[in-house]
């Protein structure tokens, strides 16, 4: 990873901004390019649009994916990942400390409502953190019943699952949100599409964001419509940017690439994009600021370049944005 910077602990956003007395649309905005590094408001985004452009947003929705459980008697957290297609799900058992890496197969965890999880294998080779587990109840119910949004130890106090939320979200699956896309509003969008602005939606059900050091992003469901597969190729026949929001939209439209266009596409991802996988047809992303040692700064590079991500984290530092899913956000552009 090329990007370096310290992050200080107070810049981590403790609270939606609604609740610093800010609009969705009212965090700060850092624009970054090439050529300049600008500092305004995301209800002035459309100032750094162009007509002709396309956001490709997820609308993937936000569950309520951790659950109180008993373990040998003992409270923790179950943290639900990711939907397998067996019927399985990964999970991961947390502490307050951090996660729990003394999982065994076999063993067996009491949820709400007399239902169990049973821990089966590691998801992962060489992981201690994320397992594949069996579950005796239907685990859209026990989330609705007993779920809240997983949340860190930067954010104190719970928040309803509507603060968790963007505006695009339409299935539920994602077990932390979408989170690039919060600070659009109704009327931004209105507003963006009425100068011009394309948007296009695509799927993908994010998992579980807190991996051990060094552990690649798991693998996700994710799916490109026919008609997204289109826009992305009219837009770039006439000269407009594709611009991803988030990194989730990013990836997705990355995995439908092949021979230099996107492609109608569903299933599962495994891309890691990064120096050895730059971007094909991403120009741009909207994205939330990521921590130190986190995987999505590769992504970011293999978008907008080195040199730029570490123009934009160097001023947001400076400049003291927050971070996080209830932080500041930025708009990388490759050129």
């Amino acid at each position: 990873m090329n990007v370096r910077f310290d992050l200080p602990p107070d810049l981590s956003a403790s609270a939606p901004p609604e609740a610093r007395g800010l609009a969705r649309d009212g965090v700060r905005l850092l624009v970054a390019s090439p050529e300049s590094v600008h500092h305004t408001v995301f209800s002035a985004l459309g100032e750094h649009l162009r007509p002709g452009d396309l956001l490709v947003v997820n609308t993937s929705g936000t569950l309520p994916a951790a659950v109180d459980a008993l373990r040998g008697g003992r409270p923790i957290v179950v943290h639900f990942s990711t939907s397998l297609d067996d019927g399985s799900w990964v999970v991961e058992l947390r502490a307050p400390g951090g996660p729990l890496l003394d999982g065994r197969p076999g063993e067996r965890l009491d949820l709400p409502g007399d239902a169990s999880l049973t821990l089966l294998a590691p998801a992962a080779q060489g992981s201690a953190r994320l397992w594949r587990a069996a579950v005796s109840a239907e685990v859209t119910g026990v989330l609705a019943a007993a779920g809240r949004p997983i949340r860190y130890g930067y954010v104190p106090r719970a928040w309803p699952l509507s603060d968790y939320q963007t505006v695009f979200a339409r299935e539920p699956g994602s077990a932390e949100m979408p989170s690039a896309a919060r600070p659009f509003t109704p009327a931004l969008v209105t507003g963006l599409v009425t100068e011009g602005v394309l948007f296009a939606p695509l799927l993908l059900h994010t998992g579980v964001s807190s991996p051990e050091a060094g552990e690649p992003p798991q693998a996700e469901r994710f799916r490109v419509p026919a008609t997204t597969a289109a826009l992305v190729s009219w837009a770039r026949d006439r000269g407009g940017r594709v611009i991803a929001v988030g990194t989730t939209a990013a990836r997705a439209l990355e995995s439908a690439v092949s021979d230099g266009a996107v492609h109608a596409a569903e299933g599962w991802t495994d891309l890691v994009l990064g120096p050895d996988r730059p971007a094909a047809v991403v120009d741009g992303i909207v994205t939330g600021l990521h921590a130190p040692d986190a995987s999505h700064l590769l992504l970011l590079e293999a978008v907008a370049g080195a040199t730029v991500v570490q123009r934009a984290y160097d001023a947001a530092v400076a400049q003291r944005y927050l971070w996080h899913e209830f932080g500041d956000v930025s708009l990388l552009l490759r050129h």
